[in-house]
């Protein structure tokens, strides 16, 4: 199994852990009706799917078609974030692995998720590919790119 993968196991693991140790919760301020439009467990945490980009097959290698490919791809990740479906993205450091990226999306059906994928043409020209795998998360996390648009000075 490959390192990311290994890590994001035994972090998921570790809030489940954290989440299961017998303790009584204490309120907080707990706001039922919130939980329930994200879509929340009792811990706050809700299933999504993780996607690494890694580089693909493809052997593209003309600048101005990647230019024109890697718009697409950011056009599409500013499309799914609109529309809420699209949680988290953003590039990886250099890896040993070829990984190249991550997106977070609000979806645990893969049908979905492949759909979301075929709007990308970074993906579908074969410049980048994909791994699903499903994540254990704060069901707050959609609210960070709310957030994020008030700190953001330039868009991509």
């Amino acid at each position: 199994m490959d390192k990311i993968v290994k890590l994001l196991v035994v972090f998921v693991a570790s809030l489940f852990l954290l989440g299961c140790t017998g303790r009584e919760t204490v309120e907080t301020g707990y706001d039922a009706e919130l939980a329930a439009s994200l879509g929340a467990d009792d811990y706050g945490m809700k299933m999504y799917t993780l996607v690494i980009l890694k580089t693909g097959p493809s052997q593209e290698s003309d600048k101005e078609v990647l230019d024109s490919l890697f718009r697409g791809h950011m056009d599409n990740i500013s499309k799914l974030a609109e529309e809420g479906k699209l949680v988290v993205a953003g590039p990886l450091g250099p890896n040993e692995n070829a990984y190249r990226g991550i997106f977070i999306i609000n979806s645990v059906s893969a049908e979905e998720v492949n759909e979301m994928m075929q709007g990308d043409p970074a993906i579908t020209s074969g410049v980048l590919a994909v791994e699903n795998y499903s994540w254990y998360g704060s069901a707050a996390l959609s609210h960070y790119l709310e957030l994020h648009k008030r700190i953001e000075k330039i868009k991509p």
